[in-house]
């Protein structure tokens, strides 16, 4: 909206002069100081300067307005949501995307990321509710990553115990949380990533990439503060995605959707939790498994029926079929131990849900290995 509005002020501004009667050469009618015609252009409040990043706090980047813990975002900083979300210890999330006037992104494909310009801010932030004793919201961090010219850049932000301030720290720490998540005390000591661990996620042969800011996992409905729409025609709208887009998007679901078919579930669910590791150039793309949505159709990718590289007592295959207890996969996600979990990083205590529903997926599976 606001690249649509600075359009409409310029078009207004020039209506206005071309068909303006007056003359600024008459002694009774002098010009004044602010035309009456006059349509201020609105403009951004964001502060970045891309030389200075990354900032010492984050106030300093004028995201948010009002309280900042509140995470209101200030004009062209548009919320979003990825369809399926990435696990991180029951951590809930906040995301934000802000680029520089003039430049929008462009689509590539549906399972890959929009082409976003230099300039582009990606903005999560990670935070608990109903945190103990006092049972209060507790936000942790709010990590950035910016787009210069030869690659994306990591910030993270920690905020401080009066939900005041953020401080800018890439050295990794941990902080325990305590917190009711649907009735059930839970326990995690959160980790902070470091800036190595960062790029252990998003890398991408030597450089570093954004995760989830792909056509099929934003093909969905959101509700802004002005009305629900679909995020990707929202980015449109306000100028920052280019409009040509492809008239249908193979989109994933909503893992924790019981509605939709369990085999696109599971698929949905390690696209975003696990695909960003398991593909060329990427941490773990020795493994004998590929996750992306648009590779997990083949069984092979999925790990069905395929031995695994790494031995684990009692394991049959990555994923055995109709036995859950004998598969990798299955064991990976039901354990906290570190050598074994996945992922690797982001996860220390289990996600029951996703474990549920990836156990009745493998015991529902009727294929013959051979």
């Amino acid at each position: 909206m606001i690249k649509k509005l600075r359009k409409i002020a310029v078009l207004a501004v020039l209506s206005a002069t071309l068909f303006s009667c007056k003359d600024d050469n008459d002694p009774m009618n002098p010009p004044s100081s602010m035309d009456d015609d006059y349509i201020p252009i609105p403009t951004s409040p964001v502060n970045l300067d891309m030389d200075a990043f990354p900032f010492n706090t984050l106030s300093e980047y004028n995201f948010f307005e009002g309280e900042m813990k509140n995470q209101t975002p200030v004009l062209g900083v548009i919320p979003y949501e990825p369809i399926s979300t990435l696990f991180t210890d029951y951590a809930k999330k906040k995301r934000f995307i802000w680029m520089p006037d003039d430049v929008q992104a462009t689509y590539a494909a549906d399972m890959e990321l929009i082409n976003m310009p230099v300039g582009t801010i990606l903005i999560k932030t990670f935070y608990y509710n109903n945190v103990q004793p006092s049972n209060t919201t507790r936000i942790i961090e709010t990590r950035l990553m910016l787009k210069k010219a030869d690659d994306w850049y990591f910030a993270d932000y920690v905020w401080n115990d009066e939900q005041t301030e953020a401080t800018f720290s890439l050295d990794g720490s941990f902080t325990n949380v305590e917190f009711m998540e649907a009735g059930e005390m839970k326990t995690t000591n959160y980790r902070i990533p470091s800036e190595v661990e960062c790029f252990t996620c998003h890398k991408s042969g030597t450089a570093s990439v954004p995760i989830g800011v792909k056509p099929q996992n934003l093909n969905s409905m959101y509700d802004y503060a002005d009305g629900t729409e679909n995020q990707l025609q929202k980015f449109i709208n306000e100028g920052y995605l280019e409009d040509n887009l492809p008239n249908t998007i193979n989109t994933v679901v909503n893992w924790s959707d019981e509605t939709q078919p369990i085999d696109l579930r599971v698929r949905s669910y390690i696209d975003i939790n696990c695909a960003h590791c398991h593909q060329e150039g990427s941490h773990c793309d020795y493994r004998p498994v590929r996750f992306a949505f648009d590779e997990s159709g083949d069984p092979n990718n999925l790990g069905i029926c395929i031995d695994p590289d790494t031995e684990i007592t009692g394991m049959i295959d990555i994923v055995t079929p109709s036995l859950k207890e004998r598969s990798v996969m299955y064991y990976r996600i039901n354990t906290e131990a570190e050598e074994f979990r996945m992922p690797l990083l982001g996860r220390s205590i289990i996600h029951k849900e996703a474990v549920q529903m990836i156990g009745q997926w493998i015991d529902g599976l009727t294929t013959e290995c051979e």
